[in-house]
């Protein structure tokens, strides 16, 4: 059947957006409406027609409202095959008239699990049984039936049976395709509330993802390729994915990539902290008294490559900070900040003259990830592992070698440390009075990374520490080190071969410490 004439309808919904206009517009165009309880209420209050569904089951609603359209008169109506003469025969022997139309969305479950205050019991109240069924019923039978879960859905439907006197069948089956995802969600969100609740084990036979699109991208890491943003649905706390977007043109797919790295960084830092992200690396990051001052050695680091970089911050963004951003001959792409004083706001959207593009996302308190696992796609599978939350004992480091760190040593030591696990490995990171001043990522081997990162640094590496994300394997990289002027090193230690490591630093006078934990980063 191309096109489904609507002649009566279901409606039974926990939220109300447009349900009254909806209702009016079917009402109008002769559709004979059905309901249940509050949405009967709704409706009946607005001056409607409604038939309450008790009327044509018969029977009562029982049991607190729990038990009302869990029945043959409501399911026969719904997944009659119209064409059927042996369904159509059997409708005409029960008395019982076809539902073209199901209007549906479900018990507000995830907003009860994720509402301050809710009980266990109010979470299973609002675990809804019968609306899956007719949403599934309405979807399995879409030949016949449209089904609309969700408000956003009804002004484009109204018009199609108002200009073609019905549903089309490309409509019927988009709509099916939705109501499905909208019950898989809504079961798989059910399923991690019980499995949290439960302690199940982290890592479950069958894992059940489920995520929603927000946008969609101009495309994807190259223009040939197109992209999507997906978020996961009752995901809290401070994220891209939540980020309020207050101004600048669209997100790109990169961008995306990058801010997340630059929030993932920002937010390990207690004192005002700032950093710069290039092509998912930090090319900058530091630390200040003010954020304006963490601001400018982090662009400072490495000024070349900070130029069309994303900036992240772990304080509101204030005019001070704003207005160093903003010089001559500075250029970003984005800033992410927990959020935006309105002085500062004016002057990131009027002084620059990429004041128009630039965006502008505001995350709210940047504080610990709200996920425990991480995902990675593989062909024809997924990698998941416990997010890389682990941090050094920076009370109990290790010194390896004869002469410890200075006080400002150890100071910089830590913050080279934490920086480095944010970098692609092989990662080397150089840090010099509380700002990176060079950075090795991504390079298959060690030396290469510890080349690079003095090579970026300059003469800026005479003094400043060393952090790097897996051991030493080789003296090479001390020695490398030891004639760029780096004074003491920080990594985890573990090789069969650190002794001969220790023994360069020994031999040069560098302090090493090992911490004893790994942070690669492929």
């Amino acid at each position: 059947m191309s096109i489904v004439a609507i002649r009566r309808a279901l409606l039974s919904v926990s939220d109300k957006t447009g349900l009254v206009q909806l209702a009016r517009a079917l009402s109008e165009l002769g559709v004979e409406l059905i309901s249940t309880g509050g949405t009967r209420k709704t409706l009946a209050e607005a001056g409607l027609p409604v038939r309450d569904i008790s009327e044509v089951t018969g029977f009562p609603e029982i049991l607190d409202g729990r038990v009302k359209t869990l029945h043959p008169r409501v399911h026969a109506g719904i997944l009659a095959v119209r064409d059927n003469p042996e369904h159509v025969a059997t409708l005409q022997a029960q008395e019982i008239a076809p539902i073209d139309l199901v209007v549906c969305n479900l018990y507000p479950f995830e907003q009860t699990v994720a509402r301050a205050g809710s009980t266990h019991e109010d979470i299973i109240e609002n675990i809804d049984v019968g609306g899956p069924s007719m949403v599934r019923a309405a979807a399995k039978n879409y030949y016949h039936v449209a089904i609309l879960t969700d408000p956003s859905q009804y002004a484009t439907v109204l018009e199609e049976i108002q200009k073609a006197g019905g549903v089309t069948l490309a409509t019927r089956e988009r709509l099916a395709a939705v109501a499905f995802a909208r019950t898989a969600t809504y079961d798989s969100a059910i399923s991690h509330y019980f499995a949290g609740r439960l302690s199940v084990e982290e890592f479950p036979p069958v894992l059940p993802l489920q995520f929603q699109q927000r946008l969609k991208l101009r495309y994807g890491e190259n223009p040939h390729q197109k992209a999507a943003f997906y978020v996961e649905p009752g995901f809290h706390g401070a994220s891209v994915a939540n980020a309020e977007i207050l101004h600048g043109k669209e997100l790109s797919y990169n961008n995306l990539l990058d801010l997340d790295s630059a929030l993932n960084l920002v937010r390990e830092f207690a004192s005002p902290a700032a950093v710069v992200i290039k092509h998912n690396n930090p090319c900058g990051a530091a630390l200040g008294t003010t954020l304006a001052e963490a601001f400018r050695k982090a662009y400072e680091g490495d000024p070349l490559s900070a130029f069309g970089g994303i900036l992240g911050f772990n304080r509101e963004l204030d005019e001070a900070t704003a207005l160093q951003i903003t010089e001559p001959n500075r250029f970003v792409e984005c800033i992410l900040a927990p959020g935006y004083s309105p002085a500062a706001f004016q002057v990131l959207t009027t002084r620059p003259t990429w004041k128009k593009s630039v965006r502008l996302l505001r995350t709210g308190p940047v504080d610990s990830p709200a996920s425990s696992l991480d995902y990675r796609r593989v062909d024809g599978g997924l990698l998941v592992q416990e997010r890389d939350a682990a941090s050094a004992d920076f009370d109990h480091l290790k010194t390896a070698t004869k002469r410890s760190p200075t006080n400002e040593e150890l100071t910089d030591l830590r913050f080279a440390w934490v920086v480095c696990k944010h970098v692609k490995s092989n990662a080397i990171v150089l840090v010099k009075q509380g700002m990176v001043v060079g950075v090795g990522a991504g390079q298959m081997s060690r030396v290469d990374s510890v080349h690079l990162s003095v090579r970026k640094a300059g003469e800026r590496s005479r003094g400043a520490v060393l952090a790097s994300d897996a051991f030493f394997p080789f003296r090479d990289n001390v020695d490398a080190a030891a004639a760029a002027g780096i004074t003491a090193i920080i990594q985890p230690g573990g090789s069969v071969r650190d002794q001969e490591s220790i023994q360069a630093c020994d031999e040069h006078g560098l302090a090493m410490l090992l911490t004893g934990i790994r942070h690669f980063r492929h």
